[in-house]
């Protein structure tokens, strides 16, 4: 059996992903596992549908497993969103090929620019930049085409090809193959449609303004969507309960940022004035939403530092019971098909991790239009179709 990976967010589901799915299909692989983000997302944001909804639209449409990226690693920087995505599916111990969405389309492109980011001469220059007052993606896209030129450095503007690199990355010195699909119709974070394809950002944006929309996405279950601005004020008062030692141990921050932080949660009184405050040239408004998520959530630098301890299954076709069935062979890490059960079975630290996954289910419901009930990694049962 031919297996192929995909690191997503799903958020929401959307023609698109079906298109990617769909492609790994027609490029001979018998099944596909997922390794989808939570109830918090890598934009510092809420999923905008629950990730038992999200799990059950990608099952219907290609994906054989299902498996949860645990929050630390889902809000995280793109290295480390990559880190513990690849981690995860390494662990599977049954994966063939990891395959990703770009916008270049070109996989060989992907591996000479990832190995551009790695190149001595970038990396010092990296940090001159950094240095200057240049954010990180920026300052890596200038450090590799001062040495590696245009070509290569243009792969890094798009944010889906940047997300490849760094799975690239992450995955050599593995048995793992790679492969991309060319992302169609429209690109990343536009806020038009085209031929039936629409980006998750307008999907967001359409979804907020209660628009229709039913023509990009291959599911009818548009029921009690969640936003930050609907919990704004739970995220006020956790901010605002910290002292600035709890700043100074969430990831992403340095440099005296944590200073920055306290005082404008104690100074402005929403998330956007909060950001408008700390943002400076060298942080940007992603990895500050970043932070304040990581806050809500407790997540310390830490726990973001720690591998990933365990697989937990969130849905399962047929077919995906066959390579369960085999990960359970070879696989690397425990699975996690009760909560409860593993929190009992467990090592102590994956029991932290696990149990943030909880917290992240449970604040979520607090961003939904309409509140619903905690406690649904205890109650909801494994997605199967």
């Amino acid at each position: 059996m031919k297996i192929a990976g995909v690191i997503c967010e799903f958020n929401p589901f959307h023609n698109g992903h079906k298109y990617l799915l769909d492609e790994i299909k027609q490029r001979g692989f018998d099944a596909t596992v997922c390794v989808m983000s939570g109830s918090f997302t890598q934009r510092g944001d809420v999923a905008v549908y629950d990730k038992f909804k999200r799990t059950k639209a990608a099952l219907g449409n290609g994906a054989d497993l299902v498996i949860e990226l645990p929050a630390p690693y889902a809000v995280a920087s793109a290295q480390i969103f990559a880190r513990g995505g690849a981690e995860i599916i390494k662990a599977t111990g049954v994966v063939d090929t990891v395959f990703f969405g770009s916008e270049c389309g070109d996989v060989e492109l992907l591996k000479k620019a990832a190995t551009a980011t790695k190149a001595p001469e970038v990396e010092a220059l990296l940090k001159e930049y950094m240095n200057a007052g240049d954010y990180y993606p920026l300052a890596l896209e200038k450090a590799v085409k001062d040495t590696f030129g245009s070509e290569i450095s243009a792969v890094l503007k798009s944010p889906n090809n940047t997300l490849a690199v760094e799975y690239i990355k992450e995955l050599w010195g593995s048995s793992l193959e790679v492969d991309t699909v060319t992302r169609v119709a429209v690109e990343h974070d536009s806020m038009s449609a085209n031929k039936g394809f629409a980006s998750a950002s307008l999907l967001r944006e359409m979804i907020l303004n209660k628009e229709d929309i039913s023509p990009f996405v291959p599911t009818d279950d548009f029921s009690n969507p969640a936003f930050m601005a609907l919990g704004e004020r739970a995220v006020i008062y956790k901010l605002r309960s910290m002292s600035l030692e709890d700043f100074e141990k969430l990831p992403d921050v340095n440099e005296g940022l944590h200073n920055r932080i306290f005082g404008a949660v104690r100074d402005f009184n929403s998330i956007e004035e909060i950001l408008a405050e700390i943002k400076t040239k060298r942080y940007t408004l992603a990895r500050l939403r970043r932070i304040i998520a990581c806050a809500l959530l407790d997540i310390t630098k830490e726990l973001q530092a720690a591998p990933v301890p365990y697989l937990r299954i969130l849905g399962i076709t047929e077919k995906g019971k066959e390579v369960l069935s085999q990960i359970s062979k070879h696989g690397a890490l425990p699975i996690v098909t009760s909560v409860a059960a593993s929190l009992r079975t467990l090592e102590e630290k994956a029991q932290k991790i696990l149990l943030c996954d909880v917290k992240a289910t449970d604040l979520r419901t607090v961003f939904e239009e309409n509140i619903s009930g905690s406690a649904r990694d205890f109650t909801s049962a494994i997605i199967k179709l």
